[in-house]
């Protein structure tokens, strides 16, 4: 079910335990070779594929496309909301769906940058209203969700920023918006002291704007990412389907 195809009455008759999914994304830049809404655009791929195969039982809200993206702001095109007023504005949209009765909230990240917003603004959620027991809260980020295809094909093993993974992504949806890739160097995406968390700022990693391996980036690559990234999304939101039925029982009986 999509929310903006909705009318109020309708989204009043929904089941207060319909999961409701608010999908969080990104404006900024994606190294010389990519465009700034690479990261909306992969989301709203994922999201459209979920929603084709979960349209019955799980409430979409639209695209957040404004993100955390400070880091990215020394790069022309970047948009970002400032850290707390980010972390403000998810923990509105949150509220917002509780107020209208809904038990379960699920934001899906598709951005680096909002992995910690999110989990933070939900965390403050849930201190807030620490005396309710019929609730569950949820951030997951889509490459995060299970595990990720490897193979001697790819390059890399996680995520990085413009990199084998985002650039065959595009290659594969919209490969006009893709400019030359192959000639880009590898950028490290392991930072040396890990697993210590160094602040940084993107110049710091790249003056390009990019981190991993583009270079190694095809189209076929990206449908591979695209369906495993897609199936894990889904594997996932099944087992909190599962979790609020169990919670809606316990709550209901």
């Amino acid at each position: 079910m999509q929310l903006f195809e909705m009318t109020w009455p309708q989204v009043d008759d929904l089941s207060p335990w319909t999961p409701v999914v608010i999908p969080v994304a990104a404006l900024e830049q994606h190294g010389p070779h990519m465009p700034v809404f690479t990261d909306s655009l992969l989301l709203g791929e994922i999201m459209r594929r979920l929603e084709e195969r979960m349209s019955e039982r799980v409430l979409f809200t639209p695209l957040m496309w404004l993100g955390n993206s400070e880091h990215h702001l020394d790069y022309p095109g970047t948009m970002t909301a400032a850290p707390r007023t980010y972390l403000d504005l998810l923990k509105d949209m949150t509220y917002n769906m509780l107020s209208h009765g809904f038990r379960t909230i699920v934001l899906i990240n598709g951005h680096g940058g909002n992995v910690v917003p999110a989990q933070q603004a939900l965390f403050e959620v849930r201190q807030e209203l620490r005396e309710k027991d019929d609730m569950l809260l949820y951030s997951m980020t889509y490459w995060d969700a299970g595990a990720p295809p490897s193979g001697p094909e790819f390059t890399q093993h996680r995520m990085g920023h413009a990199c084998e993974w985002e650039t065959s992504m595009i290659l594969h949806l919209h490969p006009h918006l893709v400019g030359d890739y192959a000639s880009l160097e590898p950028v490290p995406q392991v930072l040396t002291c890990e697993p210590a968390h160094r602040a940084w700022i993107t110049n710091d990693r790249s003056p390009l704007g990019y981190m991993g391996n583009p270079a190694a980036a095809t189209a076929e690559k990206g449908a591979i990412l695209l369906d495993r990234f897609t199936d894990n999304v889904v594997a996932l939101l099944d087992r909190i389907i599962e979790e609020t039925n169990t919670l809606a029982a316990e709550i209901d009986s």
